[in-house]
């Protein structure tokens, strides 16, 4: 079962079965990609943020091979490297660095997905 919410918002699986629902992960992407700095609050940077930081580590759990294809080890490395907590914005980080932190984890997000969506043979992302 997942969140249904409307196409603008992160959502979140919540069956936590950790099969990767393409989809959603998809909606989830474009909805932060689609945030506006100007226009968002903090509030909705942080509550989106965890959100997509859960399809990330959802996607870095895969076998995308990254033993054979350089490209995903960097894209992993990269993923890690912005995952790791003395990287994240803290509460007291202004509004644009957590803003530029969550469109990072959402474009990483969207690589890894693409690539775990060629490996699998679940449909384009």
């Amino acid at each position: 079962m997942k969140t249904e919410t409307s196409r603008f918002d992160v959502t979140r699986a919540e069956d936590g079965d950790g099969t990767i629902d393409v989809e959603l992960i998809t909606d989830s992407t474009n909805a932060a990609l689609a945030m506006g700095l100007g226009t968002s609050t903090r509030e909705h940077i942080d509550a989106k943020t965890p959100v997509l930081v859960g399809h990330l580590q959802l996607l870095l759990a895969e076998e995308l091979g990254s033993d054979q294809d350089e490209m995903v080890r960097q894209q992993r490395r990269k993923a890690y490297r912005v995952l790791d907590l003395k990287n994240r914005p803290t509460e007291n980080a202004p509004t644009f660095t957590a803003y530029f932190f969550m469109r990072e984890v959402a474009d990483l997000t969207r690589r890894l997905l693409w690539i775990y969506t060629q490996r699998s043979g679940t449909g384009a992302a």
